[in-house]
């Protein structure tokens, strides 16, 4: 099974996004964001299905215009996971999402105008009793802090965020949690480290924004939220990609698994293959891969290439093929249970999951 790696969680207050904890203690929450128009109702509850399905477990919906309120609101009723109302510069659509049904909201105070305006959006808040994600990044911050030639990008970020918690909590609204993005690696990284240790309180949702294609974006967001993650920082995550939002969702839960956390899925391990494999292990691995994105076990399932020591290498694992000439070795926890012909591997291998996990 996954080993725990990561350190112990910094014990931030606790919000409550619909029905998901978030701080607390409580399990690091998988979030996106759809790409639908919201206004288009329909098309927007169909995508967050998916996103279900795949374990999303917070959803949030852009609102660019008092046009998408009908659909915002309609979506609200309907969708399986807690709908987070992502607002910019209207600070009146954060009132009327309040309204309609937002069980958090998303505003940077830094693009809504004025202190009046973010006041009201409090006040709205709190007597909605809607939690909400102050986020931050560097095309909005504080005017306070985004001039000041002396102060560094990072400090200027953690600046503005702190100053907006602060703001909040004086108007006694705590019902917060809170951002603050970049799209490099090590900016996320110092500036999450920084709000951990200035406001330890307060659940901190992490992510790289603007990471990227699939590619990039994955290899990015592993670097520094898995980074932080490992340190104990962060609450909740969306992983940000150019892609389908599904794949957000799965490189996410991917991520908790690899720093043992959280596990809703299979972990495929494989070796890397070198000149003493006598079987199609990238082949057979990569169906293997396939086949395991319907199973819902947190099992570990291997696939390695050397008859002779694969089922040793990987004896952590619950269940795994090792292959050579035509042949391969099913074994449970290190134990051989069969020898089976190459060509019936992969079907021999899954016939055993269900009898065993599912």
């Amino acid at each position: 099974m996954a080993e725990k790696v990561a350190a112990p969680r910094s014990r931030t207050h606790q919000v409550m996004v619909g029905s998901v904890p978030v701080g607390g203690g409580a399990p690091v929450s998988v979030q996106s964001m759809c790409t639908t128009d919201t206004a288009d109702a329909a098309a927007t509850l169909a995508q967050i299905s998916r996103l279900a399905d795949a374990g999303c477990e917070i959803i949030r919906v852009a609102i660019p215009s008092a046009a998408a309120l009908e659909g915002f609101g309609e979506i609200c009723a309907s969708s399986p996971l807690p709908v987070v109302a992502d607002i910019h510069f209207d600070h009146n659509l954060a009132i009327e999402a309040c309204r309609r049904g937002a069980s958090a909201l998303r505003v940077n105070p830094g693009n809504i105008g004025s202190w009046e305006r973010v006041d009201a959006v409090i006040d709205e808040a709190g007597a909605a009793g809607t939690p909400i994600r102050i986020g931050v990044n560097a095309g909005s911050l504080d005017p306070a802090f985004a001039g000041r030639e002396d102060l560094t990008h990072v400090e200027k970020l953690v600046g503005s965020a702190t100053s907006f918690v602060e703001h909040f909590l004086e108007r006694g609204f705590a019902d917060i949690v809170l951002s603050a993005k970049a799209h490099g690696v090590p900016t996320t990284v110092e500036v999450n480290r920084a709000l951990s240790r200035e406001l330890p309180d307060v659940p901190l949702h992490i992510g790289v924004t603007e990471a990227g294609t699939l590619r990039q974006g994955t290899v990015k967001n592993a670097a520094a939220v898995g980074a932080l993650l490992m340190e104990g920082i962060g609450d909740t995550i969306r992983l940000s990609l150019t892609a389908d939002p599904v794949e957000e969702v799965n490189v996410a839960w991917d991520l908790l698994s690899a720093v043992g956390l959280r596990r809703l899925r299979p972990e495929l391990v494989s070796c890397p293959t070198c000149g003493r494999c006598q079987w199609d292990l990238m082949g057979v691995a990569s169906e293997v891969e396939r086949r395991l994105a319907a199973v819902r076990a947190p099992i570990t399932v291997a696939v390695m290439g050397c008859v002779v020591n694969g089922p040793g290498e990987a004896k952590g694992a619950d269940i795994g093929l090792a292959g050579g000439r035509g042949k391969a070795v099913l074994f449970a926890s290190g134990e051989k249970i069969r020898t089976v012909d190459e060509a019936d591997a992969v079907d021999e291998l899954f016939a055993e999951i269900e009898r065993r996990f599912t």
